[in-house]
C-alpha cells in the first residue's frame, strides 16, 4: 500500500530521530556502557602543546589511564583563549570518551568574552580539582618597594601611576592586581605583553615596575637575585616561595587569586562515570611521583568533589564579572 506524502514523511523524521538523536546540535547523550571504559578516552585542553596546562594534562592522562584501564590521549586544540576547544568539548557526546582539561581561563572568559560558543556551568558536568596555584608579584632589586606596604604607600604618594606589567590583557595576573588595587584602593596602570618572558624581561631592564605573573615563571629569576618577590596572590604562602608573605597576609585582608586545573565533561555525563573519574583523580594526584611532577611546574595537588569545583567556578565567574565591571576594562 502507497502512503500518503505527508505521512511518509513524518514516518521517515520519526525514524531519523531515534537514529540521530539531538542535543545542542551534536549527539545525544548515549547509554554508558557497562565495561566502560572500551576505547582509548581523549582528554583536550585548550593550549599549546608542551606548555605547562599540557603538561599537567599528560600527568593526569597517564595516571587516568592505570586507575581505568585504558588509554588517555591528550589532544591540544589551542585558540581563542582555550574558549575554542571548550565548546567543541561542550558539543560532544556525555559518554564518558571526550573530557576537558578545564584552568583558570574558564571563568575568567565568562567575564571578559560577551558571548561564548557555550555555558560556562551549565554546558559541562564538572569532576574535580586537580591543581591549583597562586601567582607572585615581584619588582626589580633596587626598586624603592622592599614590601606590600611600601607598594600601596608608594602608590598613594606618586602623581603618576605605578607601572605592572603581565602576559596579557584579560590574563588571570591581570585582573588579578585590578582586584588588588580596588581593594587596597591605589592606582595601577596595567602594561600587557605577549607572554611573560618578555614582561620579565622589560622590568630587569627597569622598563615597568612590577610584574605578576605564575610561579613558574620567575622562580628562578627571584632566587638568582635579579628580581624581588613582594608577595604571593593565594590566601597562604607557597610552598616554592615559603619567605614571601602572602598579600592577604600582608595588608590585604581577604584577597585571594589562584588559578587551577580541573576536570569536566560534556553536560550529561551519567552520575556513575562522574563519579568514578572524580575517585580516578583523586588517586591520580596523591601518587607521590604526580605530587613531585606537579610541584617541578610549580602548581599544587588539589582534591575534591564535583560539587565543589562547580562552586569554585560559579564563585570565579561572579567576582571576575565584578572586577571587570569595576575595573572599566574593555570585553572581548
Amino acid at each position: 500500500m502507497k502512503l500518503p506524502r505527508r505521512r511518509f514523511l513524518s514516518m521517515a523524521g520519526a525514524a531519523l530521530s531515534v537514529l540521530w538523536p539531538r542535543r545542542r546540535g551534536a549527539v545525544a547523550q548515549a547509554a554508558p556502557s557497562d565495561n566502560w571504559p572500551a576505547r582509548p578516552i581523549t582528554l583536550v585542553h585548550g593550549f599549546a602543546a608542551g606548555g605547562s596546562t599540557d603538561i599537567v594534562a599528560r600527568i593526569v592522562a597517564e595516571g587516568l589511564g592505570r586507575h581505568l584501564g585504558q588509554q588517555v590521549i591528550v589532544e591540544a586544540r589551542p585558540g581563542a583563549g582555550s574558549t575554542t576547544a571548550t565548546g567543541q568539548v561542550a558539543r560532544a557526546a556525555p559518554d564518558g570518551y571526550t573530557l576537558i582539561l578545564l584552568t583558570g581561563s574558564n571563568p575568567i572568559a565568562a567575564a571578559m568574552y560577551r558571548s561564548l560558543p557555550y555555558r560556562t556551568i551549565d554546558d559541562f558536568s564538572l569532576i574535580g580539582f586537580i591543581v591549583e596555584y597562586p601567582y607572585v608579584l615581584v619588582t626589580y632589586p633596587d626598586h624603592p618597594i622592599h614590601t606590600l606596604a611600601d607598594l600601596v604607600a608608594v602608590a598613594r604618594s606618586r602623581t603618576s601611576p605605578l607601572l605592572y606589567a603581565t602576559a596579557g590583557t584579560g590574563s588571570g595576573p591581570h585582573l588579578g592586581i585590578e582586584h588588588f588595587g580596588k581593594l587596597a584602593n591605589i592606582r595601577l596602570q596595567h602594561v600587557p605583553y605577549r607572554g611573560g618572558a618578555p614582561a620579565a624581561t622589560d622590568l630587569i631592564g627597569k622598563v615597568v615596575d612590577l610584574v605578576c605573573d605564575p610561579p613558574t615563571n620567575l622562580v628562578e629569576f627571584i632566587k638568582a637575585g635579579r628580581l624581588r618577590a613582594i608577595g604571593v596572590t593565594s590566601a597562604n604562602r607557597f610552598f616554592g616561595l615559603p619567605n614571601v608573605p602572602a598579600m592577604a597576609e600582608a595588608g590585604v585582608p581577604g584577597y585571594e587569586v589562584t588559578s587551577f586545573c580541573g576536570l569536566a565533561a560534556p553536560a550529561g555525563l551519567p552520575a556513575t562515570l562522574v563519579t568514578r573519574l572524580n575517585a580516578a583523580i583523586a588517586a591520580v594526584v596523591k601518587e607521590p611521583t604526580a605530587i613531585e611532577r606537579f610541584h617541578t611546574l610549580g602548581v599544587e595537588a588539589r582534591i575534591s568533589s564535583p560539587e565543589e569545583f562547580k562552586g569554585h567556578i560559579a564563585a570565579e565567574v561572579a567576582k571576575w564579572t565584578s572586577v571587570v565591571a569595576a575595573a572599566n576594562i574593555e570585553r572581548l
